[in-house]
């Protein structure tokens, strides 16, 4: 500690001995500082403040039906991002600040000093923004101004026109580019059915449920099939019985057949006609066109078979003789002409029997491919599906984001008022010169003392053996005392009393200044 005491001293000892330079410094500093901040123009200050209103009646009633943006977001970028080079550009060509910039150094000059002195103030919770810019001109300080609030409403109104523009073009090209896609897919799966259209059923069934009906089908036409071979055969052997004459029993009863009329052709229409329908009711319900048509044939059908057996009837008993003396032949030409009949069915469920096999086994050998044709058939179906979905969503927004555009056009993004329209301050604002002026009597007062430690390091000066035989590092042999006289003394005495009076001096007009200063401020502002 003592040490470091001892290196404090011999530093001040030393510049002590140059402190007329260190005082020539510190007036040369403070005069030039001095008259700098005399001269400085002041500077005025122009402001506006404006409320941004981002509620609006129509954004509640449109909720859920047009995109409403985050309006505080949009508002406060634009606060942050509003001070730019394409938009200070534009605020001077419309304050008319570049009349008098002739070269390209100039305009880049004055480009900066706005730039610097513009400024945005705002606080968020309450959306009122203070837009401020300084000069030295009162008249231009206002039209910086004015100008800027007119750039910030704009900017806000066109980045809100720019924006849904912007977006409406996107959701176009998308929805563009799915139209393509769903027709692609569209066409694909045309393409696939019209290849594979013997394989599908027009019913939406699966290959399992079709090979199940058809197979149901197969089988009640081979039961048919018996029952007619059944029937082919008794009437064989019924005319083969008529024939020989087997007994008076069975001649009675062929003779009372022959009296019971038929009419073959007419059952042979009226049985199609019925498996007609069961086939129609088992694909379509009563209301059908073709279910009400095969009714329809089925009753008129019954109705001749009726007035044929009613004149059939009316004939026979016309002439009872005739009947009883041919009952043999009748009961024959009766038997033959049911045989024939029998023959025909049995002709016509063989022809069934044999179709609903062919069908049964083309359905058998598509089961095998049925499961990659289904497969390939639900991946078509679920392509065209989610472009169908997303062209759908596309067209939505579209609509969605059309209304946005003509909700922002019809309340705007936000309501921008005018609270306080631009006007200058009256008194400068800047530059502070009673802050400026204490500066530079700081600042002076450093350089001095600057400049003094600066050449005692340059020339240095020992006042102690100590310190020198530390500095030098060498031994001491002897050290020679001067001897102070009377006219020493008095001689530092005067150097003594001139350095004070000029630091004096210094100190005063600094002093001086400062309360001169004071004055002035306190006489403008009352």
């Amino acid at each position: 500690m003592d040490l470091l005491i001892a290196q404090i001293l011999a530093i001040a000892k030393r510049s002590w001995k140059y402190r007329w330079p260190g005082l020539m410094v510190a007036w040369l500093v403070g005069v030039i500082g001095a008259v700098v901040v005399t001269v400085l123009p002041d500077r005025y200050e122009a402001s506006a403040r404006i409320f941004v209103d981002t509620q609006s009646i129509l954004k509640p009633l449109m909720s859920g039906l047009a995109i409403q943006p985050n309006v505080e977001q949009q508002v406060v970028m634009l606060s942050r991002t509003l001070i730019s080079r394409p938009n200070v550009e534009k605020l001077i060509r419309m304050a008319d600040l570049d009349l008098k910039n002739q070269s390209k150094a100039e305009q880049e000059a004055l480009i900066e000093t706005v730039t610097r002195n513009l400024s945005i103030q705002s606080t968020a919770r309450d959306n009122l923004y203070t837009l401020a810019y300084r000069d030295s001109d009162k008249d231009s300080a206002k039209r910086v101004v004015q100008s800027f609030v007119s750039i910030f409403v704009e900017s806000s109104l066109g980045s809100s026109r720019k924006d849904s523009a912007t977006a409406a073009t996107f959701i176009n090209e998308q929805i563009k580019n799915y139209e393509a896609k769903l027709e692609e897919a569209e066409g694909r799966l045309k393409e696939f059915r019209l290849r594979n259209l013997q394989n599908m059923d027009a019913d939406g069934k699966d290959s399992a449920s079709r090979l199940r009906e058809m197979s149901t089908e197969l089988e009640r036409a081979r039961l048919e099939y018996r029952e007619a071979v059944n029937g082919r055969d008794a009437a064989k052997q019924q005319l083969e019985a008529e024939r020989k004459g087997v007994s008076s029993t069975t001649q009675g009863l062929l003779q009372e057949s022959a009296l019971n009329i038929a009419t073959p052709e007419l059952d042979a229409r009226l049985d199609a006609q019925r498996r007609n329908l069961d086939a129609l009711l088992q694909r379509y319900t009563e209301q059908h066109p073709d279910v009400i048509s095969a009714r329809k044939s089925i009753f008129d059908i019954e109705e001749e078979k009726r007035m044929k057996m009613k004149e059939l009837r009316k004939a026979a008993l016309a002439s009872p003789g005739t009947v009883g003396a041919a009952n043999g032949s009748m009961a024959a030409q009766e038997m033959s002409r049911l045989l024939a009949s029998a023959e025909v069915q049995v002709a016509t469920l063989r022809a069934r029997v044999d179709e609903y096999s062919a069908r049964y086994g083309r359905a058998l050998a598509s089961v095998r491919t049925a499961p990659q044709l289904e497969s390939e058939a639900a991946q078509l179906n679920r392509d065209y599906a989610i472009h169908k979905k997303n062209y759908e969503d596309l067209v939505s927004r579209r609509e969605s984001a059309s209304m946005s555009g003509e909700l922002d056009l019809a309340s705007g993004v936000a309501d921008f008022r005018l609270i306080d329209p631009p006007r200058v301050s009256p008194k400068p604002v800047a530059p502070n010169r009673l802050l400026l002026l204490a500066g530079v009597m700081a600042g002076s007062l450093i350089a001095g003392l600057a400049t003094a430690f600066l050449v005692s390091q340059v020339r240095p000066v020992f006042h102690d053996a100590l310190e020198l035989r530390a500095r030098i590092d060498l031994p001491i042999l002897g050290v020679v005392t001067r001897l102070t006289t009377a006219a020493d003394v008095q001689r530092k005495r005067k150097d003594l009393i001139r350095f004070g009076a000029a630091f004096g001096s210094l100190l005063g007009m600094f002093v001086l200044g400062l309360a001169v200063m004071a004055f002035l401020i306190t006489r403008q502002v009352a």
